[in-house]
C-alpha cells in the first residue's frame, strides 16, 4: 500500500515537473526566483499605474500615449541589451536592467512631471501591463533552455511561467490593500500612497540586481570549439599529434598568428529566419490585442466602470493572476500528450473569447466571471511557446531569436494603449475588449494553421540519427548474409 502511494506522488511529481525544477541547477533555480521578484514588482506597479497618472490629472488620451511611448522606449532599450547580450554577457545585461528598474522606481516616486514620467519610462523599466518588459525575459528563455534537457524543457518553462504569474498575483493583491490602508492615515493623499509603493518598486530592482549577480558562469552562452584540422594525413603523418614521425625531429606546434575576436553579431540561420518571421507575423497581431487591453486598463476599466476600489481590484487580479499560475502547470502536462501547438491554440482560444465577452454585461459579477473564466486559460500557451520557440531555432540563436520576438511582440503591443485611450476618451472602452479578442481568436487559429505538425531541430536530428542506426544494422544484417551464402558455396 505505500508502496502504491510513493508510486502515485511520484507520477504526480513528473507529471507536474516538480522533480524536473526540483533537480534544476542553482542557476535556473535564481533565475525563476528573479523573475518572481520582477513580476512581483510590475504587479505593484501595474495596478495603480493609470490611477496615478489619473490622480496627477493626466486626460486618459495622454495616459494611452504615455503606455505606448513607454513600450515604444522598451523595443529601442530590450532590441539592443538582447542583440548583442550574448557577446557582451548575459549577467552583465540582467545587472543592468535591474539598475535601470530600480532607477525608473525612485523617479516615479519622486516627479509628478508628466514628461519626466514618459522619460523615466522610456529608458528605465516600467511595465504598462503587468507582463514582460526589457530586456530579462529573453535573455532568461534563452538561458534556461541552454541549461534544461530537452525533455524537461516545458517542465523547467511550465515552472518558470506559474513562478513569475504567482509574483505578479501577490504583488497586485499586496499593492491594492496596501494602497487602501495608507489612504486612511490621516495627512496621506492617494497620490503619497501610490509613490509609496513605487519606492518599494525600486527597492525591489536592487533585490534583482543582487540575485543577478548571484549567477554562475554557466549562464553565459556555450563557447563554439574550433574545427579539427583539415591537414591531409600522409605516411609521416603521426597517429598522435604529439609524436613526431620516426627519423623527424620533434617540432614545436605553430602558434596561431591571430587570436580569432569573439563576435558580438548574433548568426542566424536560413532555416530559422523563415520560421522567425512566420513567429513575429502572428506574436505581432497577438500583442497587438492585449495592447489594447493591458490590466493597467482593465483595472482602470472596472475602477471606473463600477466603482472598485484598490483593495477589491487588487484581490480580483490575485485571483485571475493565480488561477492562471495553476493553470500553467496543466498546460505542460498536456503538451506532453499533445504537442506545444495543440496546446498553444486549444488552451488559448477559449481565453480570447471571454475577453470579448467581459464589457459587455452591466452587472459587475457578471463581468467578473468573465474576467476569471479568461484568466482560467490565458497563459496556459505561454509554457509550450516558450519551449517550441527554444527548439525551433539552433542554440547559438536563441537569445537573439527570443529578443526579435520580444521586440516585435512589444512594438505590436505598444500600438493598442493609445487607441484604448482614445476609446475610452469617447465612452468607447468596450470596442477594445471586442476587438482585442478576436484578433487573439485570429492569432489561435493562424499558430494552427502554420505550424501544425513542425518539428524542431532536435526532433529532426533524432530521427536521423534512427534512421542511421536502422541503415547501419540492416547493412550488418546485409553483410551477414553474404559471408554465409559465400561461406555455402565454398562447402
Amino acid at each position: 500500500m505505500a508502496e502504491d502511494k510513493l508510486s502515485l506522488l511520484s507520477r504526480i511529481s513528473a507529471e507536474l515537473g516538480l522533480r524536473s525544477i526540483y533537480n534544476s541547477s542553482i542557476d535556473t533555480k535564481l533565475l525563476c526566483l528573479q523573475r518572481f521578484v520582477r513580476l512581483f514588482a510590475y504587479g505593484l506597479s501595474t495596478l495603480i499605474l493609470v490611477l496615478y497618472l489619473s490622480s496627477l490629472g493626466i486626460s486618459d488620451a495622454h495616459i494611452g500615449l504615455f503606455m505606448t511611448m513607454t513600450l515604444l522606449g522598451d523595443v529601442a532599450i530590450s532590441f539592443v541589451l538582447t542583440l548583442f547580450a550574448d557577446g557582451l554577457g548575459r549577467r552583465r545585461i540582467l545587472v543592468l536592467g535591474a539598475l535601470l528598474m530600480s532607477a525608473s522606481g525612485v523617479v516615479f516616486a519622486v516627479s509628478g512631471n508628466y514628461w519626466v514620467l514618459v522619460a523615466a519610462s522610456i529608458i528605465g523599466v516600467i511595465s504598462p501591463s503587468g507582463n514582460e518588459i526589457g530586456p530579462f525575459r529573453a535573455i532568461e528563455e534563452s538561458t534556461l533552455a541552454q541549461l534544461s534537457h530537452k525533455d524537461i524543457r516545458s517542465d523547467i518553462f511550465a515552472w518558470y511561467t506559474l513562478i513569475g504569474t504567482a509574483g505578479t498575483a501577490i504583488g497586485t493583491i499586496v499593492c491594492g490593500w496596501v494602497v487602501q490602508r495608507l489612504k486612511q492615515i490621516d495627512g496621506w493623499t492617494p497620490i503619497d500612497a501610490y509613490r509609496a509603493m513605487f519606492m518599494a518598486y525600486a527597492a525591489l530592482g536592487i533585490v534583482k540586481l543582487i540575485l543577478s549577480l548571484l549567477l554562475s558562469s554557466a549562464v553565459e552562452p556555450e563557447s563554439k570549439h574550433p574545427e579539427p584540422s583539415s591537414q591531409p594525413h600522409t605516411e609521416t603523418t603521426p597517429l598522435l599529434q604529439d609524436q613526431a614521425p620516426l627519423g623527424v625531429e620533434a617540432s614545436k606546434p605553430a602558434e596561431p598568428t591571430t587570436k580569432p575576436r569573439k563576435s558580438v553579431w548574433p548568426q542566424i540561420s536560413p532555416s530559422s529566419r523563415s520560421i522567425l518571421v512566420k513567429l513575429c507575423l502572428l506574436f505581432a497581431i497577438d500583442s497587438l490585442a492585449s495592447g489594447l487591453v493591458p490590466a493597467s486598463w482593465i483595472t482602470y476599466f472596472f475602477n471606473s466602470k463600477f466603482g472598485i476600489a484598490e483593495g477589491e481590484l487588487g484581490t480580483l487580479f490575485f485571483t485571475t493572476n493565480i488561477i492562471s499560475s495553476a493553470s500553467s502547470l496543466v498546460a505542460s502536462s498536456i503538451s506532453k500528450r499533445i504537442g506545444n501547438v495543440k496546446t498553444m491554440v486549444f488552451t488559448h482560444l477559449p481565453s480570447s473569447i471571454f475577453l470579448a465577452l467581459i464589457p459587455l454585461p452591466s452587472n459587475v459579477v457578471l463581468a467578473m466571471t468573465f474576467l476569471i473564466l479568461r484568466s482560467c486559460t490565458s497563459t496556459m500557451d505561454v509554457a509550450p511557446r516558450q519551449a517550441f520557440l527554444a527548439a525551433a531555432v539552433l542554440p547559438s540563436e536563441r537569445t537573439a531569436v527570443m529578443g526579435v520576438v520580444n521586440v516585435v511582440k512589444t512594438l505590436s503591443q505598444s500600438a493598442g494603449p493609445v487607441i484604448t485611450g482614445a476609446l475610452a476618451g469617447y465612452n468607447k472602452f468596450w470596442v477594445a475588449f471586442l476587438v482585442a479578442g478576436s484578433m487573439k481568436a485570429s492569432y489561435d487559429l493562424g499558430m494552427l494553421a502554420m505550424f501544425l505538425g513542425f518539428r524542431s531541430h532536435e526532433e529532426r536530428e533524432e530521427v536521423t540519427r534512427e534512421e542511421a542506426n536502422r541503415e547501419g544494422e540492416e547493412g550488418g544484417e546485409r553483410e551477414v548474409i553474404g559471408r554465409e551464402g559465400q561461406s555455402a558455396a565454398v562447402r
